[in-house]
């Protein structure tokens, strides 16, 4: 049994990593320290602790550390465990939604331009992330448009160019139309604009033009002078700083009672070209410095884009630590700065500023969107928790429910469920419909604190008034089943009565129906009346959007059975025939028919078949 005062005595005073474990061993919290012997102490001495840092003591069931020779290293291991633990009480990096970046493939002879949302370890340049993907796709186009630089994902030798060429939009390098040279000058052109280095780019072009006006090469000064206008125009539409560094990333915090946003703008060449926001929930109770440090370790860690400076407003403790790590890793010095005055203070100010709009207009959204759903469907709560179900069946084979969840006005695809139909045989949808819901609420009555959560506010089925009746039915079964089970309890009639009222509460769940027209698109929301509900085009967008997602779940549920249905074979009867001597087997084979054919002799020259397998294949 692991006692944690003991081996508190046990810590050493040196630099290194811990992790702390729940009673499932899962890893909760992963920390550094300059001595592991004072700061894992801290934790379990009787000092002022916030809420959050209380709730994480009260599940931590054992610890481990790791030693190292210095805070750089532990800094270095810190990230690698919580990139690949993911612990609830670190400040996480969300990885649900990914950004887009341009890449160019620099170590290629000719290399392309490609816009990809996948950083590889494959000695590209890659500029980003663009918070907007409309922008990063604009910049692309802007580049095919303006560069004669090929536009093929992988570049073959052909017999003849492509169209690109024909059009003026390429080179040709498959050809061997364009010296080497005069084709990574284009290439060196695009790095310093995506750069943001547009001076240096609008001067060489001044340059060029000149040299080809000199040698009457006026077709050429032309198209020269085209492009310069075109990266002129492009230049001004970005917000310009009288900040002079080239590269500096500006990072600002804003918190409410449920969230904390952090922005951050990126400034390349004096001009702000982009930026980004995180949310994080139940952090409001960290310092601001807490959640700065980690989420500058979370976020620059495997990212190739880091700049010579970050601003802040407040200094972080392992400051130091962050600026050698990402000096090594960018090979030239990077400072985190806290500017208190000028125009640099005020960059860090708006960025806190936009943190704070983006938001407000975030929770007001959410707010508006759960107040009109609470008066189209007549509530006399929030209807902060709504789950949807939906059937997905051939003929009454392979049948599957899918389940979807909006929390507080936001679809959590985390939450989504999925169900094998295992009492209805044949097609029926109601009735799956009926047994999936029955399922569902059990799941919560049994056992509250389990992975379906509490029971929902709302239930919108899938469909019209049969499924609305298919819905209530289960909500019926269950009450009832429950209230024969209190009745059987050995209490006072008032407690009975007391408990019923109780679950009859919980089990207060309104049920409306989300209808589509003919060509599968929602329609509107129905009541158990049949009456259809009268709503906004946002909230319209957000059902569609809830219906869409339970559906996608259903369905690739559904075809994830049948595709294993139809590749199963004789083959996966037979003990010690796994995936990868299946295909072994019919790779060698072709057909189940050819492997019955084979003799044990030939059946042994398969990898993996020994004499004993190959004696049970024949068998």
């Amino acid at each position: 049994m692991f006692d944690i005062e003991e081996e508190l005595k046990k810590l050493p005073g040196k630099p290194g990593v811990y992790i702390m474990h729940d009673k499932d061993d899962n890893i909760i919290y992963v920390g550094k320290a300059i001595s592991l012997k004072n700061r894992v102490r801290q934790y379990f001495r009787k000092t002022n602790k916030t809420a959050r840092i209380e709730k994480m003591v009260s599940l931590i069931d054992h610890f481990e550390y790791i030693v190292v020779d210095n805070e750089a290293e532990a800094l270095i291991l810190e990230c690698n465990l919580i990139k690949k633990n993911r612990p609830k009480f670190n400040v996480l990096l969300k990885d649900d939604k990914t950004y887009p970046y341009i890449k160019i493939d620099v170590k290629s002879e000719y290399p392309g331009v490609y816009y990809t949302r996948r950083i590889i370890n494959d000695g590209s340049k890659y500029f980003g992330p663009y918070a907007n993907p409309g922008a990063a796709k604009e910049m692309l186009d802007f580049i095919k448009e303006r560069y004669k630089i090929h536009q093929c994902r992988t570049l073959k030798e052909r017999t003849r160019p492509c169209l690109n060429y024909h059009i003026g939009r390429c080179l040709a390098p498959c050809m061997g139309n364009v010296d080497k040279e005069e084709y990574r000058k284009q290439v060196n052109e695009i790095i310093d604009l995506l750069e943001g280095k547009t001076d240096k780019v609008l001067k060489d072009l001044d340059l060029q033009m000149q040299e080809a006006s000199q040698k009457m090469e006026y077709e050429k000064a032309a198209y020269l002078r085209d492009r310069k206008q075109a990266i002129e125009r492009a230049s001004a539409k970005q917000k310009v700083s009288n900040i002079s560094e080239n590269s500096i990333d500006v990072i600002g915090i804003a918190k409410s009672d449920l969230e904390v946003c952090v922005e951050i703008f990126f400034v390349r060449g004096s001009k702000m070209i982009g930026r980004e926001q995180y949310f994080y929930k139940d952090l409001k109770d960290m310092e601001d410095k807490e959640i700065l440090s980690g989420f500058i370790k979370q976020y620059y860690f495997d990212n190739p884009n880091i700049p010579s400076k970050i601003m802040i407003r407040e200094e972080i403790e392992d400051k130091e630590a962050i600026e050698s790590w990402l000096s090594t890793e960018l090979g030239k010095k990077v400072e985190i700065k806290s500017p208190k005055k000028g125009e640099k203070l005020r960059f860090v100010e708006m960025a806190e500023n936009n943190a704070k709009v983006t938001l407000d207009n975030k929770e007001k959204d959410k707010s508006e969107i759960l107040l009109e759903l609470k008066e189209v469907l007549k509530m006399d709560i929030l209807p902060r928790k709504i789950e949807t179900f939906d059937i997905s069946n051939i003929s009454g084979e392979y049948m599957v429910a899918g389940m979807c969840v909006m929390q507080d006005g936001v679809i959590k695809k985390n939450l989504s469920r999925r169900f094998k139909i295992k009492t209805v045989y044949g097609q029926d949808d109601p009735k799956c419909m009926e047994e999936v819901i029955t399922r569902r609420l059990r799941h919560s009555i049994e056992n509250p604190n389990g992975g379906f959560g509490k029971l929902p506010d709302v239930i919108f089925a899938d469909g019209g008034i049969t499924q609305i009746r298919a819905t209530k039915q289960a909500i019926e079964n269950v009450l009832n089943e429950e209230k024969d089970k209190i009745m059987q309890e050995d209490m006072t009639e008032q407690d009975k009565k007391e408990k019923q009222e109780m679950i009859e509460k919980e089990l207060d769940i309104k049920v409306f129906g989300m209808v589509k027209n003919d060509k599968h698109q929602t329609r509107a929301l129905m009541d158990e009346n049949r009456k259809e509900l009268s709503i906004s085009e946002n909230l319209m967008k957000l059902i569609t959007r809830f219906q869409d997602t339970v559906h996608d779940t259903a369905i690739t549920y559904h075809r994830k059975l049948r595709d294993k249905e139809i590749t199963k074979s004789e083959l996966d009867d037979i003990k010690g025939i796994g995936k990868v001597k299946k295909q072994a087997l019919l790779k060698q084979f072709g057909s189940v028919e050819k492997i019955k054919q084979a003799s044990i002799e030939e059946l042994m020259k398969v990898k993996g078949i020994t004499k004993e397998l190959a004696e049970k294949l024949k068998k």
